[in-house]
């Protein structure tokens, strides 16, 4: 299994009133290939700011697996070599087989703590899957990431990619919710 770029979103939701249409995209992705939810952390924080806490990956049962091992693998091999490689993508298949995930809900007490009470969030930890041809030509021409950022619609039309409508409409969408009290 081909490992593509991997990132962490972290989305706020006010007064979520959800419907399943986030699992239904993310599923649809994973269906196209598209991308993959590695592990993801969905909190709710309700008015006196109790916590429920739920978890969702679309990857299956032997990717996990994989998946835990390459974890494990990089991280051994921060630490002791090869030698620490090795074990280390033991440790992390088993995790994996285990239902071991990325995100704890202890690991995640730092941003929980900035959920507004009546709000949710979700984390997700999302391999961009399309990305690794792309990668790979990079790398076979000795480039490497510098940096990487969402750009804010706003910014888009500085260099005329969308017109002032269509930017204001797209801002309002994707911050409308976090106005709202």
């Amino acid at each position: 299994m081909a490992i593509g770029p991997v990132q962490l979103i972290v989305l706020g939701f006010r007064h979520p009133d959800f419907h399943g249409r986030i699992i239904e995209e993310l599923e649809r992705l994973r269906e196209s290939d598209t991308v993959r939810v590695i592990d993801s952390l969905a909190v709710y924080k309700d008015a006196a700011g109790d916590l429920e806490v739920m978890h969702l990956s679309n990857l299956s049962q032997d990717e996990a697996i994989e998946l835990g091992s390459k974890i494990g693998a990089l991280i051994g091999l921060g630490f002791e070599g090869v030698e620490g490689m090795e074990a280390g993508a033991e440790a992390g298949a088993e995790a994996a087989a285990e239902g071991a995930t990325v995100f704890s809900e202890e690991e995640a007490w730092d941003v929980l703590a900035d959920i507004p009470n009546d709000s949710a969030a979700a984390l997700l930890l999302i391999e961009h899957h399309w990305a690794v041809p792309l990668r790979d030509a990079v790398a076979e021409a000795h480039g490497f990431r510098i940096n990487d950022a969402f750009i804010s619609p706003l910014d888009l039309v500085e260099i005329g990619l969308l017109s002032n409508d269509e930017a204001k409409d797209q801002h309002l969408l994707e911050t409308a919710s976090a106005s709202r009290r």
